[in-house]
């Protein structure tokens, strides 16, 4: 029976996996998902899943398989028809929606496999070494907050039995210090790859409620791929319009600003927090610049070309720039960043006109492998 139940739960698994990657293209599009997230795992709506049974004829008139008839004929008075949702009240049945938890790193499994993203190839620096506590076995003495209750109440069942002092009219147990049982256990060394993604974007006057939200929900499918390949993933936030400032995951999703954009703010205050916390010899960096391609001048953006060449590209696995189509953006940056880092082997340029343009934006910034 219990092979049985383990068969039909991966069953069950494996369509609800098939039926996530039929529509993966609408879910990497729709931001309402992003609020059903949970520390490991997200809630996504599925196309209802019915399991194959038997009904009941109506009205107790027969059903299907009684007496002759042809192909396409009616089954009789007893059939009932689906509602259409317009109209009175009705019997038929509507559509249905089932909402699956499925883990982060399930649904990072399913995107590397529909967008074939590669195996990110880390880069060759030190490893960052923790310790886990891991539980080896059984002992009989240890402290109290590693006592094993139920292996203690076992072994004390055991012993009454043996001495005849159990009586099932009464089954009390009473574990005496003999029979108390403790975890023992040993620490690991685990070498770790860390990593950090440092978010830039800018929240000048012509990026507005829409542009910002196609960032918020394809910061999340970056997050889940390099959380997926990395453990220990950090995050950093930077907004800016013609100043820079570090902020928190919340803030960096909804403030309002105004005012004009300088672009260099950002990649300066991006180049301080690299050379104060992370190290290219211990980290795997990946800095992300959305925008909408509106920079101050000419000028301040060859301050941006710069600092890419000299300080940020030397010391990251990949920069990213995902420019956001805005009807007020010019739009002219990453033509500049073409023309002047397009060709470097760890960094990626991205389009993203609208919702629909997240799911290959998606494949431009990971599908390099870095």
């Amino acid at each position: 029976m219990s092979l049985k139940i383990h068969q039909d739960h991966a069953r069950f698994k494996a369509i609800v996996r098939g039926k996530i990657k039929a529509n993966l293209r609408k879910y990497v599009q729709k931001g309402e998902m992003l609020g059903k997230k949970g520390k490991d795992a997200i809630s996504i709506p599925i196309p209802f899943i019915d399991i194959p049974r038997f009904k009941y004829g109506h009205k107790e008139q027969g059903g299907v398989g009684q007496g002759d008839g042809e192909v396409g004929q009616s089954l009789g008075p007893g059939q009932v028809q689906p509602g259409d949702g317009h109209g009175q009240a009705g019997q038929g049945e509507g559509e249905h929606a089932l909402e699956v938890d499925v883990t982060l790193d399930e649904l990072a499994q399913i995107l590397g496999e529909e967008l074939q993203l590669p195996n990110i190839e880390r880069r060759h620096n030190e490893k960052i070494v923790t310790q886990k506590i891991k539980y080896t076995g059984i002992n009989t003495t240890g402290p109290e907050s590693l006592r094993h209750f139920k292996r203690t109440f076992k072994q004390a069942l055991k012993r009454q039995i043996a001495t005849g002092t159990y009586d099932p009219k009464k089954p009390v147990i009473i574990p005496t210090r003999e029979d108390r049982r403790y975890r023992s256990y040993k620490l690991q060394d685990l070498p770790e790859t860390n990593a950090v993604i440092i978010y830039m974007m800018d929240v000048s006057g012509s990026m507005g409620d829409e542009q910002k939200e196609i960032v918020r929900i394809e910061s999340f499918w970056l997050d889940t791929w390099l959380r997926h390949q990395y453990k220990g993933l950090e995050s950093r936030y930077i907004i800016h319009d013609a100043v820079a400032r570090e902020v928190d995951r919340d803030t960096f999703f909804h403030t309002r600003e105004s005012g004009g954009t300088m672009i260099s703010s950002a990649y300066k205050l991006c180049r301080e927090i690299i050379q104060a916390d992370y190290p290219k010899s211990a980290w795997n960096i990946y800095p992300f610049h959305f925008s909408d391609g509106d920079n101050w001048s000419a000028d301040d953006t060859r301050q941006c070309i710069d600092m890419l060449k000299n300080d940020i590209l030397p010391g990251v696995n990949q920069f990213a720039y995902g420019q956001v189509e805005s009807p007020y953006g010019s739009g002219q940056f990453i033509k500049d960043l073409r023309e002047a880092v397009g060709d470097q082997t760890n960094v990626a340029l991205s389009e993203i006109a609208d919702k629909d343009a997240i799911y290959n934006s998606i494949k431009d910034f990971l599908g390099k492998g870095r």
